[in-house]
C-alpha cells in the first residue's frame, strides 16, 4: 500500500499537509476524501477510524486523501469551528480534480469531520459517508441534504452525543438518506471496531458505482 504525503493549499491560502493512499489499480474506481475528528479534542489525520477507511478504500480498489484540518497536525491556519474548514475538504477535491479528473469522489468523515463533509459541494461528488455525526453540530441544513447523491450515516448505538431519534428526525426530509446503527460502540469506536465503517464504504461504493 503506497502512502504519500501531501501539501495542499485552501482557496484562501492555508496551506494543508495531507496523506494520499494509491490505489494499486492503474485506473481507480473512485476517490474517496475523509476528514478526521474535532482538532481541539486531539482529532487529526492520523485517526484510526479515518486510517480504517482509507483502508478500507484501498482494498476497494479506490484512491484516498485525508488532509490535516487547519490548525491541527501538519497544517496551517486557525480552527473555525467547522466553517472555514470546508475550504480545506475542497482543496482535496481540487487535488483530486488535477490528478484524477474522471473519477467519482466519496465525501467520508467521522465526527466533525463528518459533518464538515456533510457541507461540502462539489459536482464530482458521488455520494457521503458520515460516520457518529454530532447531531449538535448540524443546527443548519447541510449543503448534501438536498442533493440527489446518496447518504450514508453511521450513528453508534451508544453514541454520547447524538441518540437514534434525533438523527431520524434530523434526516427525515433529506433525500435518499439512510441511517445505520453501529451496535455495541459508543462515539468514540474503540480501535478493533472500525469493521462496520468499512462495510458501509463498500456497500455505498456498490450503491454510486
Amino acid at each position: 500500500m503506497a502512502l504519500e504525503t501531501v501539501s495542499l493549499e485552501t482557496i484562501d491560502g492555508v496551506r494543508l499537509g495531507a496523506d494520499v493512499i494509491w490505489a494499486e489499480n492503474a485506473v481507480p474506481r473512485a476517490f474517496v476524501v475523509v476528514g478526521h475528528p474535532h482538532p481541539l479534542y486531539g482529532g487529526d489525520r492520523h485517526n484510526h477510524v479515518v486510517r480504517a477507511i482509507q483502508w478500507a478504500a484501498h482494498r476497494a480498489g479506490c484512491h484516498s486523501i485525508t488532509p490535516d484540518f487547519r490548525g491541527a497536525g501538519a497544517s496551517y491556519g486557525e480552527h473555525d469551528n467547522g466553517d472555514s474548514e470546508r475550504l480545506d475538504l475542497a482543496a482535496a477535491c481540487e487535488f483530486i480534480d488535477l490528478v484524477e479528473d474522471s473519477v467519482p469522489v466519496i465525501m467520508a468523515g467521522y465526527s466533525f469531520g463528518s459533518v464538515v463533509g456533510l457541507n461540502v459541494s462539489n459536482p464530482a461528488i458521488a455520494g457521503w459517508l458520515a460516520v457518529a455525526p454530532p447531531v449538535a453540530m448540524m443546527s443548519t441544513r447541510p449543503t448534501a441534504a438536498s442533493h440527489h447523491a446518496p447518504k450514508r450515516i453511521l450513528l453508534p448505538r451508544h453514541d454520547q452525543y447524538s441518540t437514534e431519534d434525533a438523527m431520524v428526525s434530523l434526516v427525515s426530509d433529506w433525500t435518499n438518506t439512510d441511517v445505520t446503527m453501529l451496535e455495541s460502540v459508543d462515539h468514540f469506536i474503540a480501535v478493533g471496531a472500525e469493521d462496520a465503517c468499512c462495510t458501509a464504504l463498500d456497500a455505498l461504493l456498490a450503491d454510486v458505482l
